[in-house]
């Protein structure tokens, strides 16, 4: 029994810098997807053609109870769909608009939105486990200069490891709260200044399915959404 004990104990030893590796490389890999891949930027103009007729009508007329109408970029001089953004440093209009990152040189909508937050999961894992190595390499002396003398490397590093780690773990967990209550950071940042949020609280979302939905529609919807159909949906009350 002690034996093997002793050798799955010896096992798992060796495995765990080859699955460190594997979660390194995984991260890697997960960034140059998600800074080489196409965020959702609109090419054409939105066909509001294809909406339900109680949406075409809220976004065209002026006087619908709700303001909102549909909206041509002033860059790109394409007619953009709800929730869209230009980005001036893309030079595109980007679908469900969250944030440009200027770490992975790219916007953060759409299309690669639930990719980033699997990069910053895993991101964040590795960060962890290299903080838990870097603590368990640190040797104990008897004094604090020695111990200094010995260890003020591993201490740099273990340092800047952690400002990392915490980084990650609040950008984490500020988009988790986002997605669940289906709101984009630009939404979040900006809710005065967006016309379809204007007349609504700053802590309510006219997007909001509940938690479960949010996060279902978010990481399981692999098609574009209308967003304009769940919008006037909600305002006109209809199935």
């Amino acid at each position: 029994m002690v034996k093997n004990l002793y050798h799955q104990e010896n096992q798992w030893k060796l495995l765990q810098p080859l699955l460190f590796g594997l979660l390194v490389l995984c991260s890697v890999l997960l960034y140059f997807i998600v800074s080489l891949m196409d965020p959702g930027y609109v090419l054409s103009d939105y066909n509001l053609k294809s909406l339900p007729t109680h949406v075409e009508l809220g976004m065209m007329n002026p006087e619908a109870p709700t303001g909102v109408r549909l909206r041509r970029c002033g860059y790109c001089f394409l007619q953009q769909p709800m929730r869209a953004r230009h980005c001036k440093t893309c030079r595109h209009c980007v679908r469900r608009f969250d944030h440009h990152c200027p770490w992975i040189e790219n916007c953060v909508g759409e299309r690669n939105h639930p990719l980033f937050m699997l990069y910053l999961s895993v991101q964040f894992v590795v960060l962890f486990w290299a903080l838990r190595l870097a603590w368990s390499g640190f040797q104990f002396e008897a004094s604090w200069t020695e111990w200094l003398k010995v260890n003020v490397f591993l201490l740099l590093a273990f340092i800047l490891t952690g400002i990392f780690t915490i980084v990650i773990a609040l950008l984490l967990g500020c988009h988790c709260y986002l997605i669940s209550c289906n709101v984009t950071t630009w939404e979040f940042m900006s809710h005065h200044r967006i016309s379809y949020l204007k007349h609504y609280d700053s802590d309510t979302s006219p997007f909001d399915k509940g938690i479960c939905r949010n996060l279902w529609g978010f990481f399981c919807t692999c098609n574009s959404v209308a967003w304009e159909r769940v919008y006037f949906r909600g305002t006109y009350n209809t199935v």
